[in-house]
């Protein structure tokens, strides 16, 4: 295949989980039914949270922010899916690509912010009761999100222009269901090197980073909970953060899995239906936890609801 220069680039092939026909509907349906159930769920946590006065609280605060990143993280991948089953078209514009794949690092890295910032408030909740409300005041909330949003723009901006400087080879074929960076990446005829050490860099910074401070964030609570004398009292303290830590659990868990498992591997179709996981079915997951295991969040759904 001879190199071509980036510009001459104009269209990609988005292989998907399968290229079997008759899975086809069955896998629209599926991924329609979930895409619609993550919206719809992140949409009434997002207005349980706004339409409450009692849950106008940093914890809520965060987790409004975070279903807002949940559906923009789905509404990047999903949708452009959808289309290309309906119409039997497996073709995405160069520039369309690049797109979604900005978009996705942006709310991808959005994701391990928002979860670290909401480790920290259950860290100073638990650790530090009495000054709580005095340091999660409404300006360190407000900037905590700005800072997470400003670093994950200008993050997802530097791999994407780092992309755009690269050239490519000939029938161009991704398989994924998405834009994924590392597959964009594999795909250059040209030197990738700069590329390679960027995105380990970033991965390592903007993922290992918060996920280290989720860790240590946990650490210092379970410390605090264990020092608590009754047991009433430690489950108290350890159910405000369950339904967090479940969350940080299923991302993480996934989403390392994923990375992990097919670091070795060129192309794995394996790791492209893993990754489902983390792109789709967690942020389907987020609302329920979070509802099922909040009594406020269910109160205030119900209320909503009518019910």
């Amino acid at each position: 295949m001879e190199p071509g220069n980036v510009t001459q680039v104009s269209e990609i092939l988005l292989l998907g989980l399968s290229e079997e026909p008759e899975l086809q509907p069955l896998l629209f349906g599926l991924f329609l039914s979930m895409y619609l159930i993550t919206v719809l769920g992140n949409l009434l946590i997002i207005l349980a949270i706004s339409s409450d006065s009692h849950l106008h609280m940093p914890m809520y605060f965060f987790l409004s922010n975070l279903s807002l990143v949940d559906i923009c993280f789905t509404s990047t991948t999903i949708p452009k899916m959808l289309v290309n089953i309906q119409t039997q078209n497996k073709v995405i514009t160069y520039l369309g690509c690049i797109t979604q794949m900005y978009f996705f690092i942006l709310f991808a890295g959005l994701d391990n912010f928002i979860l670290t910032v909401m480790a920290y408030d259950r860290y100073v909740a638990i650790c530090h009761p009495l000054h709580y409300t005095v340091i999660m005041n409404a300006k360190l909330c407000g900037l905590l999100v700005l800072v997470s949003w400003v670093i994950s723009i200008l993050n997802s901006l530097l791999e994407s222009l780092m992309v755009l400087d690269l050239s490519f080879c000939s029938d161009l074929e991704i398989p994924h269901f998405f834009c994924e960076l590392k597959q964009i990446i594999q795909l250059a005829c040209s030197d990738t090197f700069p590329n390679d050490m960027v995105m380990y860099f970033g991965a390592g910074l903007l993922a290992g980073g918060p996920l280290t401070g989720i860790l240590y964030s946990y650490s210092k609570i379970m410390y605090s909970i264990c020092a608590i004398p009754s047991a009433q009292g430690k489950y108290k303290a350890f159910s405000t953060c369950a339904s967090h830590l479940s969350v940080v659990s299923l991302f993480y868990g996934t989403s390392l899995g994923v990375y992990l498992g097919s670091a070795g591997t060129r192309h794995s179709q394996s790791s492209t239906t893993v990754s489902v996981m983390y792109t789709v079915v967690t942020p389907m997951l987020n609302p329920f936890i979070y509802s099922l295991r909040n009594k406020d969040i269910k109160r205030a759904l119900e209320r909503i609801l009518g019910k």
